[in-house]
This record gives C-alpha cells, sequence and structure tokens, in this order.
C-alpha cells in the first residue's frame, strides 16, 4: 500500500482510536489503518495533500485545523449525511469508508 496515490481519506474519531480508510483516484481502499490519537498526526504528514473528511464535533474541529496546517483539504460532515452511504453492519472501518465516500460528493454540504 502505498501512500503516494491516496486523493480522499475518511477518518472514524473515537476517544483515543481513529479508524483511517484512504481511496485513490479510482475509488479502491488503498488505506486501512487503526491509529492512535499521537499517532494520527504523524501518518498523516506523511500522506500528500488530499481531500480529508470526518463527522461533525468538537473534536474533529480541533483535528481539522491541525490537519490543514500540514496542506490536506478537510472537511467536517454531519452524521446524518453519512449514514446513507454505510455498508452492512456497522463498524468503525465501514463507518470511515462511509465518511471518506460521502465527502467526495460534489453537492454535499460540509461544515468547514
Amino acid at each position: 500500500m502505498s501512500n503516494t496515490n491516496i486523493v480522499t481519506i475518511g477518518i472514524d474519531l473515537g476517544k483515543n482510536t481513529f479508524h483511517v480508510v484512504g481511496f485513490d483516484a479510482t475509488g479502491a481502499i488503498t488505506l486501512r489503518k487503526k491509529r492512535s490519537r499521537n499517532q494520527l498526526d504523524q501518518s498523516l504528514a506523511n500522506v500528500p495533500r488530499c481531500l480529508i473528511g470526518m463527522e461533525a464535533c468538537a473534536g474533529a474541529h480541533h483535528l481539522g485545523r491541525k490537519l490543514e496546517k500540514l496542506g490536506h483539504q478537510v472537511r467536517l460532515l454531519p452524521a446524518q449525511y453519512v449514514k446513507p452511504y454505510l455498508k452492512g453492519h456497522k463498524n468503525d472501518f465501514r463507518d470511515a469508508e462511509a465518511i471518506a465516500e460521502a465527502v467526495q460528493r460534489p453537492t454535499m454540504r460540509s461544515s468547514q
């Protein structure tokens, strides 16, 4: 898995761990990692600039500002906009995948 071809990342936020899913230009999953709060900044600093989506909450705004300083484009989506993109049973990686799917849509409104 190469980080050079990632164009969209979805992050499912948790208290201490974050689930990250990245798509390439064709929509294939090229990144699927579980990261702690400390590891997330370091691992995304090594990824080329891309579109990052997260569900909107207070922690997402803080993390979004940090990621924008790294050069990424960050969009925060309300949870109700992400729900239609969930596939199958709910888990954290599927949530991150749904966020990445939703944030790619050109008509999707975001709060940031």
